[in-house]
């Protein structure tokens, strides 16, 4: 589903309450609120996934969800972590940004294989299409995204 497309409407999740809400595209960058608990939906900060919640939001999104892969006790992923709130402010109302703590979800790691950390791995229609390992700026995750279709909004800072 393309995003800029009036006609077209979006589902994405609340990261307040859970429900999935119907956004028109055309007011994806209006700041949408839940209808439900009022809160933002784009919130340009990552969303805290864990084994419960991570396939039940990804199966309820229409928009591409980057999730950053981590764990408290790893140094490059605490170097990462400013790059993964930038893009979340970067690509907010065009990509939901995730993460996942591999040490408390461990099912989720385990069944996606997660071998190292930090991973980013981009989610589409639920299914991952790229992963990448290792800590990188916003302008090299921004320019990864975009080798599998996914570019940053114009006029957004933080490269």
């Amino acid at each position: 589903m393309n995003a800029t497309d009036d006609s077209e409407s979006l589902h994405a999740t609340c990261p307040g309450c859970g429900r999935t809400v119907r956004i028109p595209a055309s007011r994806l960058q209006d700041n949408p609120r839940c209808p439900s608990c009022r809160s933002g939906i784009f919130l340009g900060a990552p969303v805290v996934l864990d084994d419960q919640s991570f396939d039940q939001f990804l199966s309820r999104n229409d928009l591409p969800i980057l999730v950053d892969f981590w764990a408290p006790w790893c140094g490059p992923c605490r170097t990462f972590a400013p790059v993964i709130e930038e893009a979340a402010r970067a690509f907010a109302s065009h990509v939901i940004v995730a993460k996942v703590n591999s040490d408390e979800a461990r099912a989720v790691s385990q069944r996606l294989q997660i071998q190292s950390i930090p991973t980013v791995a981009l989610f589409m229609d639920g299914r991952e299409i790229g992963r990448r390992s290792g800590a990188m700026l916003l302008g090299g995750l921004s320019q990864w995204m975009s080798t599998l279709g996914v570019r940053r909004p114009a006029g957004r800072s933080g490269e």
